[in-house]
């Protein structure tokens, strides 16, 4: 299980067993975050400490990831060690800076680490304390123990090769417009990698916001992939956060083994790679 409700969590001091993560993304993320935030949870910033930017988005992408060795030396600043158990939440209802830390988590052989169902007003309609008031570590921990990525991680000229063949899917999570190159609100290019498919992040979830349960995430997912070789998926979106939430509902279905393609649309759309419009 990867994914916890908001009705599952009970008040929670930061204590060297449990540690409740805010993660958000943006140039205000920690003007919302002093805001309100779950009491006694800690900042996490997806611009600055889930990703190392880059002078130049065509190399990596919008969000790159930072070095697994710096990584570690942040969640020790948090007070996670590899007995921790993390839970983690933002501002998006888990599907952006929430899904990517949960991701990264995993990445380095964390056992422990839940992602919630909903996010932050999953947590404040279920009446838990939320709060403007900060928590600082008073304890100094030492850096996680890590030395390198260990989830798989598809670079552009894997993912080049994966999209013309047969063997493999390329998930592209992004909304159906911006697929299909209707238009493109962030990057420079409209349009997706030739071969992807298209299935968007936001059907991992139900009206209100909460992921689809297990069984509805396995259903979709089987029906979409059939009898596809996990570890031959690739997933994709904007710039490596969002795929993060498909990648945690493929989990949650029980498909486990596909890669992430962290420069994602990003990067693939800033190398003069072919683009393709329409449903296909």
């Amino acid at each position: 299980m990867n994914i916890i409700k908001a009705s599952e969590i009970k008040p929670l001091s930061i204590t060297g067993d449990t540690v409740i993560i805010d993660a958000r993304g943006g140039a205000d993320a920690e003007d919302r975050f002093e805001n309100e935030h779950l009491e006694g949870a800690l900042f996490v910033n997806l611009e600055t400490d889930l990703s190392e930017k880059p002078e130049d988005a065509a190399v990596g992408g919008r969000h790159p990831l930072p070095e697994a060795v710096k990584f570690g030396e942040f969640l020790g600043t948090l007070g996670i060690t590899p007995s921790t158990r993390v839970i983690v939440y933002d501002d998006k209802r888990g599907a952006m800076a929430a899904a990517r830390f949960w991701w990264m988590m995993k990445a380095i052989g964390h056992k422990e680490i839940y992602v919630v169902s909903g996010g932050l007003e999953a947590l404040k309609k279920e009446g838990l304390n939320i709060t403007d008031e900060t928590e600082t570590l008073l304890t100094e921990f030492p850096p996680y123990p890590v030395e390198n990525w260990i989830s798989p991680v598809a670079n552009i000229a894997k993912v080049a090769e994966a999209a013309a063949s047969e063997d493999y899917v390329v998930i592209d999570v992004r909304e159906n417009f911006r697929y299909r190159g209707e238009s493109e609100p962030i990057d420079l290019v409209a349009g997706h990698i030739p071969g992807a498919i298209n299935i968007p992040y936001i059907e991992n979830m139900d009206a209100e916001g909460n992921f689809l349960s297990s069984d509805e995430l396995r259903e979709k997912y089987k029906a979409a992939l059939g009898e596809q070789n996990p570890e031959n998926i690739i997933v994709h979106c904007g710039s490596g956060v969002t795929a993060c939430h498909t990648l945690l509902a493929l989990e949650e279905a029980g498909i486990q083994g596909a890669e992430l393609y962290v420069g994602s649309w990003s990067e693939w759309s800033r190398n003069d790679r072919p683009v393709a419009t329409g449903d296909l």
